[in-house]
């Protein structure tokens, strides 16, 4: 069986159960425990609003697991870690994926292995992940709300959350698309986004950075399903 990520985004009200979760970004509770088949993880906060955003989401949160096999996976997904993060959640969706291709690190690692290619029209989905250099921060964060206002013009974004490890520094992004042309063409074509990633090539905004596209081939919970 090959290898299995899943992206867990959890949605919460309340201020205690608001708390409880922020308290998990800081320790969360897969750290320092023997997982079977865990190679990779990383708790994440989000950021308000589509795509970046300065201004967190108190309200999701999110977890990202690399899993040897589906089946430690899901043995994973039912287990009593998990039920910590889903047992005061309002709505939680895990999105299970295959790997198709993975470019640049992840804190000096590359965790994703190639495993299968997806024809064109299944959906896709996208994790970009960048360390940004301090003294590019402002220059960064400056061309992220054209970015945003641009998704308005692709319907077929599913889904789309900025995430972070540390705010404003190490930053994430998730997204679904409903085919890969349409993520490519937002990658690639979009004037504002297109722009800014070049630029950020051209000066070295980022000491550290990502882009992998997966399978998603299967979305358990309500958050992702309503």
């Amino acid at each position: 069986m090959p290898q299995t990520t899943i992206v867990s985004l959890f949605q919460y009200k309340g201020f205690r159960n608001k708390l409880q979760a922020l308290g998990r970004m800081g320790r969360p509770p897969v750290a320092g425990k023997k997982i079977d088949g865990l190679t990779f993880w990383k708790p994440f906060g989000t950021g308000s609003g589509k795509g970046f955003s300065v201004k967190p989401d108190f309200s999701t949160f999110s977890l990202l697991t690399v899993f040897e096999n589906e089946e430690k996976a899901r043995k994973f997904l039912a287990s009593d870690i998990m039920n910590q993060y889903t047992q005061t959640s309002e709505a939680y969706s895990h999105v299970l994926m295959h790997n198709l291709a993975s470019n640049g690190e992840w804190g000096k690692k590359q965790p994703f292995k190639k495993i299968e290619t997806a024809p064109a029209t299944q959906k896709i989905a996208v994790i970009t992940r960048a360390l940004i250099k301090p003294r590019y921060m402002y220059s960064f964060w400056k061309t992220v709300p054209s970015i945003s206002k641009s998704m308005d013009q692709y319907p077929e974004i599913i889904y789309n959350k900025g995430i972070g490890e540390w705010p404003l520094v190490m930053q994430a992004t998730f997204s679904m698309w409903k085919n890969i042309k349409t993520m490519r063409d937002f990658s690639y074509k979009n004037p504002a986004h297109a722009s800014a990633v070049r630029k950020a090539m051209e000066k070295g905004y980022f000491s550290d950075s990502l882009f992998a596209r997966f399978h998603p081939f299967e979305i358990q919970g309500e958050l992702l399903n309503h």
